[in-house]
């Protein structure tokens, strides 16, 4: 059983295409739970899926405490957090469904009208692929790993790095999943379409930079 969180901040323009991308899968999660961290673009949303339970907040909490309040929402047995500027392919829950690992991975399509800026993020980690970009995570962290719930609620997406400011989020959960042993499962299918595109750079200041190198 699976819980799949859609956390949007800003994405509220693109938000249907990843809740689409739910709503068709061969095999439907359990639940799916969208948020809207405080940027009161997705108001439209509710009425057009009343199959999705919305959290829309008043206020915006920033990635990790939002994470951190969304993980303790969760009941099912594995969850999947994904951006809501992102999507899965149709058949990524079925395929998931099958996995038993504490942790349970996948590749990852680099799509978007700025997807060169992968070349830069991670270089030589990534191919072409149909005009794309294929990024091969097996057995390597990502945002949108599933998880058991329980493990996950154990270490929390509360930490951040030493400036206090920017999100550590998955990263802390994978390193500490990986201390306390949890198994790892890798499905080597491009299963995520990771969106790259302005509003990941325009929300950082300290990505301007990059945002300069990809035009």
């Amino acid at each position: 059983m699976i819980t799949v969180v859609i956390a949007s901040y800003k994405y509220g323009h693109l938000a249907a295409h990843c809740i689409e991308s739910l709503l068709s899968q061969t095999k439907p999660p359990e639940k799916i739970i969208f948020v809207d961290d405080g940027a009161f673009d997705c108001s439209h949303l509710p009425y057009l899926y009343p199959s999705v339970e919305f959290v829309l907040r008043p206020k915006n909490l920033g990635t990790v405490d939002n994470f951190h309040d969304m993980l303790l929402r969760v009941e099912t047995e594995y969850v999947l957090f994904i951006g809501a500027d992102n999507w899965l392919r149709s058949d990524a829950i079925e395929l998931l469904s099958s996995g038993t690992a504490d942790v349970v991975t996948y590749d990852i399509v680099v799509t978007g009208e700025l997807k060169e800026e992968i070349l830069l993020r991670v270089p030589g980690e990534t191919k072409p692929h149909y005009g794309d970009y294929y990024w091969d995570r097996k057995d390597r962290h990502h945002g949108s790993m599933m998880y058991r719930t329980a493990l996950g609620k154990q270490i929390g997406y509360k930490k951040r790095f030493e400036d206090g400011i920017h999100p550590q989020e998955d990263w802390n959960l994978w390193d500490q999943l990986m201390e306390q042993g949890a198994s790892v499962a890798s499905i080597t299918e491009g299963l995520l379409f990771y969106r790259r595109h302005r509003e990941n750079f325009l929300k950082y200041d300290h990505l301007e930079d990059t945002l300069e190198a990809c035009n």
